[in-house]
């Protein structure tokens, strides 16, 4: 099983070798899905006996509250949404996906910084700057991105909610047209930056405008070999340490002496010497 590790500098003394659990990430545009999926691990995960957490964007008990009342008004500029979710995201890394991973938890995590990432990319801010800001972050054990077109996204915010989202249609920084033109626009985007950012952290792209249970399937299946694979190596570990605890340690005497072939050796020497 490998190590976990940072991006960057990561969070000062943290050891990643000391994180046995596991981190999972779905991401996704909403109407992508995500929620259902969360759901269908966690039930599959807590019936297999694996003790689960979830995290989120805004759910940080330091500003999450703050960030939603704050985008309500739609006068926050790209830098501080940026400071601001990465902030979120900060408080929610120290104080609950840290802290479960040593405990042995699995924590899933709906979104993760590819989507804060995204979302600044988008508007304008620079790969290599938020490479920084999000040095401190993990590197997950598996990121499940649902990739669903702009139009069957549009078309499942209209059926849940009856509106467009201003901030997932990007009116922050595009207003040519309806409400609706900018959706697909700006979702349209978001998609080409996640192509980008799959190529460069290797995340698995689901087609997710699939049957939900064909997904969740696909999923179960990925997520269930990164935990097979652990166990086998947490097994091998623990019969490795057996094995050497009950090997008996020589006593100076003993670790001194030679072999019975060694002293036929030298005896035969000393009457060739005679």
């Amino acid at each position: 099983m490998k190590s976990k590790r940072f991006y960057g500098k990561g969070l000062p003394n943290v050891d990643p070798a000391l994180l046995k659990g596991h981190l999972i990430v779905i991401e996704g545009s909403d109407g992508a899905g995500r929620s259902t999926q969360i759901g269908s691990l966690l039930n599959w995960l807590e019936r297999k006996g694996f003790p689960t957490v979830v995290v989120g964007l805004k759910r940080s008990e330091l500003v999450g509250e703050a960030l939603a009342e704050a985008m309500k008004g739609n006068t926050l500029n790209a830098i501080t949404l940026n400071l601001f979710y990465a902030t979120d995201f900060a408080d929610q890394l120290e104080r609950v996906i840290i802290p479960a991973l040593k405990a042995g938890f699995t924590v899933l995590a709906d979104r993760y910084i590819y989507t804060l990432m995204a979302r600044d990319i988008v508007r304008g801010s620079s790969t290599d700057w938020l490479k920084e800001i999000y040095g401190f972050a993990l590197v997950p054990d598996a990121v499940f991105y649902l990739n669903v077109s702009p139009k069957i996204l549009a078309e499942r915010n209209f059926s849940k909610r009856g509106f467009l989202d201003y901030w997932e249609s990007g009116m922050d920084i595009q207003r040519v047209g309806g409400m609706y033109d900018n959706f697909i626009k700006y979702q349209a985007r978001l998609h080409k930056v996640f192509e980008t950012l799959h190529k460069e952290f290797g995340f698995t792209t689901i087609q997710g405008s699939r049957s939900a249970f064909s997904i969740a399937k696909e999923i179960r299946g990925k997520v269930e070999k990164i935990l097979m694979a652990a166990s086998s190596a947490e097994k091998a570990g623990e019969k490795n340490t057996a094995i050497q605890a009950k090997e008996p340690i020589p006593s100076p005497a003993e670790k001194t002496a030679p072999s019975p072939e060694q002293a036929a050796e030298k005896t035969a020497a000393e009457k060739t010497k005679s």
